[in-house]
């Protein structure tokens, strides 16, 4: 008979009180697999526990990028404020609102705690903490900038976040919208349609033309209903399956969507603001370039920039400049180009592509705006008309009952 293996104990997080050998009360947390483990160590440190109590800790929701853009900015201004770093992940952990964050930083300061450096306590949570993320604390602790990379990183993360905040919002107002319309649409198709049908059938007389073909629309969606709403969710279902799995696929969409009317520009501006972000970061956090150019791909969001910047690197480390490399991939509009070989000739370049990610995010900001304004009339035009005509269609025999009569 096989035995199974010992497990591990599970730690816990225990909030403790008590007095130091100065007779000073002091307070905090360790995680431990019980309360005497606690004991023990405190006793070990020349603290006198009074009281040890498990932290209640909750499921919690989801981390969020915007989760970790807080935690970054709190922690910066925490070490700018010339709190020690240990100290500082205690009260950010403390104030965390999901208790989910409360344990992912936790856990970190555990690892610093025990002498991991600090990018490679983040490096351990890649779901959390990107490549670029780590690879500018990493830089941050070589040159004992930590607190302003930190900072330099919160301001990024909330300048990225802002932008895909806009984009998604641009993008799911109109998306809602023909959702909504295609449920309405639904329910007068398979419910109030074949009531007016039955009336009409007492009228004895043809029916005009538009009516004739809401009732024949009604009764497809009535004996199709599975078969459309099925295969509706199914294509969905299966498309962003197919989409997640498939690299071609994802090109192939990434291509396609740059090229969409109005919105494809919108999306086009946004991944360039995005690169020049994070290229002009990694920079100027003393990133080589070469290095720099690894997070600065995936951080656009686009596959077309991604395998750009992969050419790029490639250029670059053979000794090409930067400027030149970006035009051999023309996808980058003449405005950033120009602004790189600037920023190069002047020993600037990341000064330079920063002003070029703002005057597009204005632009990205001014597009939405734009857009908001004009999709509320060309929405409400659509559901008038689509509403209308089926009420329209519905209504022209009993228009015409007195001729029927």
């Amino acid at each position: 008979m096989a035995v199974s293996a010992t497990k591990k104990p599970q730690d816990f997080i225990y909030e403790w009180e008590g007095k130091d050998k100065a007779g000073k009360n002091v307070r905090g947390e360790m995680r431990a697999g019980g309360e005497s483990m606690v004991s023990a160590s405190l006793r070990r440190q020349g603290i006198q526990v009074s009281k040890v109590k498990k932290r209640k800790v909750s499921g919690g929701s989801s981390i969020k990028p915007k989760d970790i853009a807080v935690f970054t900015r709190q922690l910066a201004t925490m070490m700018r404020a010339g709190v020690p770093l240990l100290q500082s992940f205690d009260i950010v952990s403390r104030g965390a609102t999901n208790p989910r964050v409360g344990r992912l930083l936790s856990d970190i300061r555990g690892d610093v705690e025990t002498g991991t450096s600090l990018s490679q306590a983040f490096r351990k949570h890649p779901m959390y903490f990107d490549a670029l993320y780590c690879n500018l604390v990493e830089a941050g602790e070589a040159a004992g900038i930590l607190e302003s990379l930190l900072d330099r990183l919160a301001t990024y993360q909330e300048k990225t976040l802002a932008i895909k905040q806009k984009i998604k919002g641009a993008m799911t107002y109109p998306l809602a919208v023909l959702v909504v319309a295609f449920i309405v649409v639904s329910i007068i198709m398979i419910k109030v349609i074949p009531s007016f049908k039955e009336v009409f059938a007492s009228f004895g007389a043809e029916l005009p033309l538009p009516t004739l073909i809401v009732i024949s629309m009604s009764e497809f969606f009535v004996d199709y209903w599975w078969a459309i709403f099925g295969g509706i969710f199914g294509s969905a279902f299966m498309f962003f399956r197919t989409w997640k799995r498939s690299l071609a696929m994802q090109k192939a969409m990434d291509r396609l969507l740059l090229k969409v009317p109005v919105f494809g520009a919108l999306l086009y501006k946004s991944a360039v603001a995005r690169w020049t972000r994070t290229l002009a970061t990694m920079f100027a956090a003393g990133v080589p370039l070469v290095d720099a150019l690894d997070s600065v791909g995936g951080a656009s969001g686009n596959h077309i920039f991604l395998d750009a910047t992969e050419k790029i690197q490639t250029d670059v480390s053979t000794g090409t400049s930067l400027t030149n490399a970006m035009q051999s991939t023309g996808i980058f509009p003449v405005m950033v180009l120009q602004m790189a070989a600037i920023g190069e000739e002047a020993g600037s370049l990341d000064a330079m592509l920063n002003k070029a990610a703002d005057i597009y995010e204005e632009e990205v900001d001014e597009m939405v705006k734009a857009l908001s304004s004009l999709m509320e009339p060309i929405i409400i035009t659509f559901l008038g008309s689509l509403i209308g005509g089926i009420v329209v269609a519905m209504y022209l025999p009993i228009f015409k009952l007195g001729a029927v009569v």
